[in-house]
């Protein structure tokens, strides 16, 4: 077996000569043959499961080549689509709802501790306790780092209330601190808001202007200006590779498969009909963490069967607000508002019943799943609001459920399948099979299509549009991108600062 990493000519950052890579025991890219040359930036594209992520994770050094080479230049940085790769980050951010939790949040590590390393054992009760060592980072690299990122007003939030954005932002600043040669970033758009895509482009063509080679994956939607050249990967081979100008002409990277099974859907049923005219009706909720309003006096009402569109900037309040809803946050009963129908979230019923109403995808979800859990156990859990464990055996019932939403959204082949198997994008369609899997009357969808291709996406969107032709189902469909809105949403609410800034 031919297994070569070595360093290229001092003209070529990286190149990969007939290539083969196995994820585990299973082979994932097939006869690899790419050259990234002198100053060119790349962008790296192709359906769920074609292979982007484990091909930057091979660059990156996790996985070994079976077969050809791999040769590059300098150091390498990889940036992660979250912080599953970081264990003492990961360590701290321990459970789902914690940041909910104004306690938790006030003992977890600042943004500023995580950047500089300065990160105290989980569970430190004594701060006099501890002794640190000196910080690698000096504070001049600090500033110029939060500077490039727009990151000084974060420097002493909690980093687990940090928003998608900008916990991503603060992952790409750990990896500029070690001067990088190469930037490899997996899907760093999916999450930021129009204002954080703009300071990441800005952020990235500078790194790019400075000589550094960026490699990024990312969807035909979100071509950064940088870029210069585009690998397009097909069932874990290369398809294509050319400039972004021949790329573009590619009309058929544009086009969307929308056909949905209708004979599944007729089965999945309408939701059972539900003894409540509003979903929820807020009045005046706030949350206040330390003095600062992450809620200020929000009032919204959503009746039963509306299709709701909740949008608004990183750091708006938009996830505290589903948080609310899902029962999720303490705060929830220090404010006035009704759930299905029950006065101050359901004081007279339980979590869980509040739950079992609610079919719920949120974008760190995949988070808190072990990655040993089977597609049809992590499916499965969705009966019982359940992170992939539970103890109660289906029924025949549960059990054809579990494989006819799993038809629906075409992942059924992989119902045997560990999810550390999966793509990101597979992983996606996964944890929304699960939140169709009760048929529940309320679906929030907080940002679904993070890591779906183009084709997915658009048959995603015509499956929600389907499934939502009731007036039993109701639908708060969170994203950044219009274009990712189906087209049953007729409401619209955006945030800004906590406040509701627009009702339409």
């Amino acid at each position: 077996m031919e297994n070569s990493v070595t360093e290229s000519p001092e003209t070529v950052p990286l190149s990969f000569a007939n290539a083969t890579i196995r994820k585990f025991e299973t082979p994932v890219l097939h006869d690899i043959d790419w050259t990234v040359g002198a100053g060119e930036q790349w962008m790296v594209t192709g359906g769920n499961g074609s292979g982007k992520t484990t091909l930057l994770e091979t660059i990156a050094g996790k996985w070994a080549l079976s077969r050809g080479k791999l040769l590059k230049k300098g150091v390498v940085e990889f940036v992660a689509s979250d912080f599953t790769f970081n264990r003492i980050i990961r360590a701290s951010a321990q459970y789902y709802q914690q940041r909910y939790y104004s306690q938790d949040a006030e003992i977890a590590p600042t943004v500023r501790e995580v950047l500089t390393g300065r990160l105290k054992p989980v569970g430190t009760v004594r701060e006099d306790s501890v002794v640190l060592p000196p910080s690698s980072v000096t504070e001049e690299q600090l500033t110029s780092v939060a500077d490039l990122l727009a990151l000084h007003h974060l420097l002493d939030h909690p980093f687990v209330t940090l928003s998608n954005g900008e916990t991503r932002r603060m992952l790409l600043a750990l990896s500029l601190f070690r001067s990088p040669d190469i930037l490899l970033l997996d899907f760093p758009f999916i999450g930021l808001d129009v204002r954080s895509r703009e300071v990441l482009n800005h952020a990235l063509s500078e790194l790019a202007a400075r000589g550094v080679c960026v490699i990024l994956s990312t969807s035909p939607a979100d071509i950064p200006p940088f870029v210069t050249h585009v690998l397009e990967l097909d069932k874990g081979r290369v398809g294509w590779q050319g400039t972004v100008s021949d790329f573009r002409l590619k009309k058929s990277n544009l086009v969307g498969k929308t056909d949905v099974p209708l004979d599944l859907l007729r089965r999945l049923g309408e939701p059972r009909s539900e003894d409540f005219d509003y979903v929820c009706r807020l009045r005046n909720v706030s949350v206040v963490y330390d003095g600062r309003a992450v809620l200020d006096k929000v009032s919204w009402s959503v009746a039963k069967g509306e299709k709701w569109a909740l949008s608004g900037p990183n750091g708006s309040g938009k996830s505290t607000l589903l948080s609310i809803l899902t029962a999720d946050h303490p705060q929830r009963f220090a404010n006035d508002y009704d759930i299905f129908g029950a006065f101050r979230g359901g004081r007279n019923k339980s979590i869980w019943d509040i739950k079992r109403r609610i079919g719920h995808v949120s974008p760190e979800l995949h988070l808190y799943f072990p990655v040993n859990t089977t597609v049809f156990k992590a499916i499965a859990s969705g009966f019982f609001d359940a992170t992939g464990v539970y103890f109660t055996r289906l029924t025949e019932a549960q059990v054809e459920r579990v494989r006819l939403v799993a038809g629906i959204l075409e992942v059924e082949m992989l119902l045997e399948k560990d999810l550390r198997y999966l793509s990101r994008g597979e992983q996606r369609l996964v944890f929304l099979a699960r939140a169709l899997v009760k048929n529940p009357p309320l679906l929030i969808l907080d940002e679904p299509c993070q890591g779906l291709d183009v084709s997915a996406t658009e048959r995603f969107k015509s499956v929600v549009d389907a499934i939502c032709a009731s007036g039993e189902r109701t639908l708060i469909y969170v994203s950044h991108y219009t274009y990712e809105i189906p087209s049953c949403v007729t409401k619209f609410i955006r945030l800004n600062e906590g406040r509701v800034e627009e009702v339409s």
